[in-house]
Formats: structure tokens, sequence, C-alpha cells
């Protein structure tokens, strides 16, 4: 339970603008996200179902569980579990129970029922697209890029277009300080568009730990599939205007 829950933090609360997330186990455990300005979109799917989570609830306030799961008191042999009830008829999960080895030191971890997740997180059905161009991302390209956006760090996006088979990021305009550099040599399809997106978010997600593919569609939607070993994420960021 602890390295899920880890994994989940790390992959939503840790990037500073996913802060709220729906857990539902109707087909598998999924778990949906969207940050608030509705810049990225978060569908997720674990590997293997997670049976302690049942039903479909909340869990608001990442940072407070991020803060348990980090506690030294439940390093080592403590009892981490989902606590459920019986309301109306069906089991409903309503909390995590933090407990150390000891039995002294305690934490609740409180979730949010369905109705209110629901209403506050309102799922967004992505439509699914063409990727004309997915390449997986290289630790160097990803490093590279931290170079040209600090350079241009008043930017807040970047464009993306193909060019000479190349996948080209650039930075700035004719009016501006500009740059631009070769993130994947040697590409397969074209982008007849040239689409802008959020510099920080794409940086982060990037900078996650997990096997990436990295996808554009020329209608105007990036995806950063994310694979942690024990979740597959999918980061949906719809192009945004510069």
């Amino acid at each position: 339970m602890k390295d899920i829950l880890q994994d989940v933090v790390a992959h939503t609360h840790a990037l500073g603008f996913l802060a709220i997330v729906k857990v539902s186990n109707d087909e598998g455990t999924q778990i949906d996200s969207m940050a608030d300005d509705r810049s990225v979109i978060l569908s997720a799917t674990t590997h293997n179902e997670v049976n302690e989570f049942v039903g479909t609830f909340g869990m608001p306030n990442l940072d407070k569980l991020a803060l348990h799961l980090k506690n030294p008191e439940y390093k080592t042999d403590a009892k981490i579990d989902v606590v459920t009830s019986e309301r109306n008829g069906e089991t409903i999960p309503t909390h995590i129970h933090f407990e150390n080895a000891a039995g002294d030191f305690e934490n609740d971890y409180r979730f949010m029922n369905k109705a209110i997740i629901e209403e506050k997180l309102k799922t967004v059905k992505f439509k699914g697209a063409t990727w004309e161009v997915e390449v997986a991302p290289a630790q160097a390209s990803i490093a590279r890029m931290k170079l040209m956006s600090a350079a241009h760090s008043e930017e807040p996006t970047f464009n993306v277009k193909t060019r000479d088979g190349n996948l080209v990021f650039s930075f700035g305009d004719a009016s501006t300080h500009a740059g631009e550099f070769v993130f994947q040599h040697g590409v397969e399809g074209t982008l007849t568009h040239t689409w802008s997106w959020p510099v920080a978010q794409v940086q982060a997600i990037l900078g996650l730990d997990g096997d990436k593919t990295l996808g554009i569609s020329d209608q105007g939607a990036m995806q950063i599939t994310v694979d942690s070993g024990l979740v597959k994420y999918d980061y949906i960021l719809p192009a945004q205007s510069k």
C-alpha cells in the first residue's frame, strides 16, 4: 500500500499543479486528476488492481498525505491500512490509517466521498488523437530543454515543430530573444502546424522517474506517458495560445 501511495503522490502532488486526485475501481484501478487551469489532464491506470481501493473516492490535501508517507515513524513495520465503512448497504473507503510499529504514533488521512470528488473534479474524457510524432525522450534531450528554458526564463510557453525530419523546440520569436534546439533527430511523421505548450508543466512531467513516451498531434494535443513500473500515467496537455 505504501509503495502505490508514494508512487501516486510523486506523479501528482510533487509536480506542483495536480492537487487532488479521483480514484475509481470499476475496471481496474483508475486515477484521474486535472490542473486548476486545465493545462494538464491526467488519466492513469495501475498495472495491478489495488483491492483496498473500493468504489470511487477522492484524495485531497495530497501535501498532508505526502508528509505522512515521509514520516520516519512510519518507515519500518508500520501499519498503513485503508479503512472502510458501510453506508446504505455499500462499502465506502473513508480514510487511511497510519500507525507506527509500537502503536503509539497514529494519523488518519481522510478521503473525499464520491459525490464531492465528482463535483470538484469533473472527469474530462479525452476523445483520443492521432499522434503524428512519437518519441522516447532521451535524458540528454530533457537536460538540453532545461538549458534552453533557463536561457529564456521569461517565456511561459515553447513551440514545437518538425523540420528536415527532426523534432524542434523553440523559445521566443522574432520580436524577442529567441532560441531553438533539436529535441529529437530523425523522427517519423510531420507536424504541419506549430503549437505552443507550457514550459513548466512539460519540464516537470519529463523530469519524473519512469519510462517515457512523448506524442504530439497536429490537432493541438501533447501526451506524455510515464510508466513508473507500478502505474502507467498519461498526461494530456492541450496546446496553448502564445
